[in-house]
């Protein structure tokens, strides 16, 4: 499949998540830019009115909750992040409402916290809630609820989100929309570094130099966007990058940006929440020969192969499984509390009935609760 015949995905795309960034939506003092908001809703409106569906998933309370407090800049303490987000999301929303209602369209906002993803029930309601939404004929505007979470239950940034949201509404693609025209093979200030037009594997990817750090305004960097991108493109969702001005040409098909092309096959829910949303408890660490069964990847995780454990937790917790030499190779639902597990250490399943009795002859995490995160090492 040549570039455009690729990018042509997007513009046939019947439903499509549209991320945009803080800093795309707010000026150099701190408020929200109203006409930047404009602009993106004519966008969208325009696809709504063409029977496409839009989620869109913002960024810009806690930036737009900057002005009306009188901060001089983004609030570095929780607690005011929080007031910030509180002031600024009613703003933000209630700007969106105005603005699409110019087109007849209503919108439905959508709070998540990390948590809604941890809890399966939450991720079920959060899919039901979306896909009743979009039946209506209303554009869903979500954004993480800063206003509540915490530092330990945070998504951090909302390109994430929008990964997990565009696998929730099973999209057909994803547009990520921020300050910067796409991916560069170094700084974008740098003299001649130029922009990548596409990406169909991480080997293309090889040698990129880019950064963890977001601007003043928002949080994301481009190691961010490229997370999210891994997880919608590894889901079986195509990716395009680019910048917010560059919003119709995107949703168009044109050359604009980067496209980053599909590397996996759409996955259950269940198994995205394991291998991206949910929070672990603890870990396990495997022997090689354990490892080498797992990245087999249809063998169980038997406790003949685990040689330790950390941390506290409950059997049906998510905990991550580690090589010997501290790659996290794989996420699993333990079958065992934590406190269970020593006694079970390097024995056989045949060992263990014997000695403890029906009931522990099984495996710690069973393939079918076993997802891969990591990745295969290359054969010397």
């Amino acid at each position: 499949m040549n570039a455009l015949s690729a990018r042509s995905q997007v513009a046939t795309a019947h439903r499509v998540v549209v991320k945009i960034g803080s800093s795309s939506l707010t000026g150099p003092d701190g408020h929200l830019s109203v006409p930047a908001l404009h602009a993106l809703v004519d966008v969208i409106a325009a696809r709504h009115a063409a029977g496409g569906q839009v989620v869109l998933v913002t960024s810009g309370a806690i930036a737009a909750g900057i002005g009306p407090l009188g901060l001089s800049a983004r609030p570095r303490d929780l607690a005011t992040a929080q007031a910030a987000a509180s002031v600024g999301q009613g703003l933000l929303v209630a700007r969106y409402a105005q603005a699409f209602a110019e087109y007849g369209i209503r919108v439905g906002q959508v709070l998540l916290t990390a948590e809604d993803t941890i809890r399966r029930g939450h991720y079920r309601n959060a899919q039901r809630s979306l896909e009743r939404l979009l039946d209506l004929g209303i554009v869903p505007v979500v954004n993480e609820n800063d206003a509540v979470a915490t530092d330990e239950i945070r998504f951090g940034d909302n390109d994430r989100l929008a990964a997990l949201v565009s696998h929730l509404v099973r999209a057909d693609a994803m547009v990520l929309l921020t300050d910067v025209d796409g991916l560069y093979d170094g700084p974008p200030s740098r003299p001649g570094t130029q922009r990548i037009r596409e990406v169909r594997s991480a080997l293309d990817l090889e040698g990129i130099e880019v950064t963890g750090r977001g601007s003043s305004i928002g949080t994301g960097g481009m190691l961010t966007k490229l997370e999210s991108v891994r997880i919608a493109t590894g889901s079986g969702i195509p990716v395009v990058l680019t910048k917010a001005a560059h919003a119709e040409g995107a949703l168009a098909g044109r050359e604009v940006g980067t496209w980053f092309a599909v590397t996996g096959k759409r996955t259950t829910r269940r198994r995205l929440w394991l291998a991206h949303a949910a929070r672990t408890r603890g870990r396990l660490e495997l022997d090689e020969g354990a490892v080498t069964a797992v990245l087999g990847g249809r063998a169980s995780l038997l406790p003949a192969g685990v040689v330790g454990v950390t941390g506290d937790f409950d059997a049906g917790d998510p905990v991550e499984l580690v090589a010997p030499d501290g790659r996290v190779i794989a996420r699993g639902l333990v079958a065992f509390d934590s406190g269970d597990i020593p006694d079970l250490l390097g024995r056989s399943t045949h060992e263990l009935r014997d000695r403890l009795g029906e009931g522990y002859d099984r495996e710690i995490v069973h393939r079918d609760d076993l997802v891969l995160v990591g990745r295969k090492r290359k054969a010397s």
